[in-house]
C-alpha cells in the first residue's frame, strides 16, 4: 500500500510531512475497505514518515486490524528492490503481510513479484498510476523467501477515497 494523500502546506523535512484532509479521509476509507473485503494481515511493515504512520492510524480508524505493527526505518526511501528484500525476510507464520510505504518502491515492489498481463485491468490501472492510498492485492506462490520471480497473481488493485 502507499501511503495516503500528504500535506506539503509546512515548510517540513520530508520525513515529517502529515497527513493532508485528504489523506486522512482516504485513509479512513482504506480502512473500511479492508473491513469489508476481508483484508486481514498478521503483519504490519510501516515505514518510519509521519505520513506513513498516520495511513495506519486511520486505516484502524476505519476498521483495519492487525498486531503487531513495525515501523521500519528501511522502508523509508527504499527501492522497490530493497522492498523485495523486506519482503523475502517475512517470517514463514505470517500468511499475510501489509507492507505501507512510498511511490515509486510500491509500485516497482508489485512489478517484481508479479505476472505482468496488460489484458488485466488491475494491471492497467496499475500501470497508469499508482496514486496514494492505492493497495494491491498481491497472491504469491510459495514461501516468502522465493519472493520476486513475477509468478505472483495480482489480484485486485483499488484506490479507496473518502
Amino acid at each position: 500500500m502507499r501511503h495516503s494523500k500528504s500535506s506539503w502546506k509546512d515548510n517540513l523535512p520530508d520525513h515529517e510531512r502529515p497527513l493532508a484532509g485528504r489523506g486522512r479521509r482516504d485513509g479512513k476509507a482504506a480502512g473500511e475497505l479492508f473491513e469489508r473485503i476481508g483484508v486481514r494481515p498478521d503483519l504490519v511493515l510501516c515505514s518510519t514518515s509521519t505520513r506513513t504512520r498516520q495511513t495506519w492510524d486511520r486505516l484502524q480508524l476505519g476498521g483495519a486490524r492487525v498486531e503487531p505493527v513495525e515501523y521500519r526505518p528501511d522502508v523509508y526511501h527504499a527501492a522497490g528492490a530493497d522492498l523485495l528484500g523486506i519482503v523475502r525476510d517475512t517470517p514463514d507464520e505470517v500468511r499475510t503481510l501489509l507492507l505501507i510505504s512510498h511511490w515509486p518502491a510500491v509500485q516497482e515492489l508489485v512489478e517484481l513479484l508479479a505476472t505482468p498481463d496488460p489484458t488485466d485491468e488491475n494491471w492497467r490501472s496499475l500501470s497508469e498510476k499508482f496514486p496514494t492510498s492505492a493497495l494491491a492485492i498481491v497472491q504469491l506462490p510459495g514461501q516468502w523467501a522465493d519472493a520476486g520471480k513475477r509468478d505472483a497473481d495480482l489480484l485486485a488493485f483499488h484506490v479507496p477515497r473518502g
